[in-house]
């Protein structure tokens, strides 16, 4: 896939959120139909708080020479970040305004900037590429989630 395509799939992430939520209630959102698995309402929170961590991570990568950068526990995230008390259009916005930012700032680099790399302090050495296909799979991967989440109270109803 070209550098192109890949930032075209990356700026589409924001809609393809909205599209999977769109029409749910706070009932919706916060039901938990799936046994062990989070609500939607936790998903998009979840996809929200890694959008600039994965925005910083990229920008660090073009910016500086070989970076450092750290992981995170999306569970922790979950637990200690009020994700039940959190505005999802307001999280949408965010995804949207970050992705906005990093795709204007991608459209500029040239096709060797992709290789730039840092190091993760778990998964070692990283390209930008890298980092831009793992956050660009993140959110279809989760969507999924939310799809499931849909059929399983259609299913209940």
């Amino acid at each position: 896939m070209s550098h192109v395509d890949l930032i075209e799939q990356y700026a589409a992430g924001p809609k393809l959120i909205a599209q999977a939520v769109s029409g749910m209630s706070d009932d919706d959102l916060n039901a938990t139909p799936i046994i062990g698995k989070w609500s939607t309402r936790q998903v998009v929170c979840h996809l929200a708080d890694f959008e600039p961590v994965y925005a910083d991570r990229m920008k660090r990568v073009i910016a500086e020479d070989r970076p450092t950068f750290f992981g995170g526990d999306p569970n922790e995230f979950a637990a200690r970040l009020a994700y039940e008390q959190r505005d999802v259009a307001e999280e949408l916005r965010l995804i949207e305004v970050v992705r906005a930012q990093m795709t204007r700032i991608l459209r500029t680099l040239a096709v060797e900037d992709f290789q730039r790399s840092g190091v993760h302090s778990e998964d070692g050495p990283m390209t930008l590429e890298t980092l831009i296909q793992r956050i660009t799979k993140h959110v279809p991967h989760h969507v999924a989630f939310i799809d499931e989440k849909r059929n399983a109270i259609k299913a209940d109803s």
